[in-house]
């Protein structure tokens, strides 16, 4: 894990490569949270996080599952829906620079009641159908953006 001050910078100048988690149950809905963090602060997001240096996609994959819904998912579980880029004008310091994410999209079909849902990165959860989350402004842009991809 990089020292925040190191982070800060990578953040400044280099995009960052995350996967998200786009997360169905059985009955089709989309699990959403509430951001306690910048960037998206306030808004419900799909749960995800950044590749670290050194580490697989997969070994992400397994580390973000855990971290994120608290229960530990393989790679080929999931199904790649692509890339996209994410822009925001804030980042997670009080420092005022923009944070740009590559952000690779896989969607994962689990057993909702076999989550842990943690509380570090989103206060609240819920789960929202597709045309749901579509029309709520209090969905960011850019978890809208897996379901309506004619909105980027």
């Amino acid at each position: 894990m990089l020292p925040f001050e190191i982070f800060k910078m990578v953040i400044k100048n280099a995009p960052l490569i995350s996967i998200d988690l786009i997360v169905s149950n059985q009955v089709g809905q989309i699990l959403l949270g509430k951001r306690n963090n910048r960037p998206a602060q306030g808004y419900w997001f799909v749960p995800g996080g950044r590749i670290q240096k050194d580490e697989s996609m997969s070994d992400a994959f397994k580390r973000l599952t855990l971290s994120e819904l608290g229960v530990e998912f393989d790679f080929n579980q999931a199904e790649l829906i692509g890339p996209f880029e994410h822009f925001y004008k804030d980042n997670v310091s009080v420092e005022f620079f923009s944070t740009h994410y590559i952000a690779l999209g896989y969607r994962l079909l689990v057993d909702d009641k076999l989550l842990n849902l943690p509380t570090e990165q989103h206060n609240q959860y819920k789960w929202m159908s597709e045309e749901q989350l579509l029309i709520d402004s209090r969905v960011h842009k850019h978890s809208r953006w897996y379901f309506d991809s004619s909105a980027i």
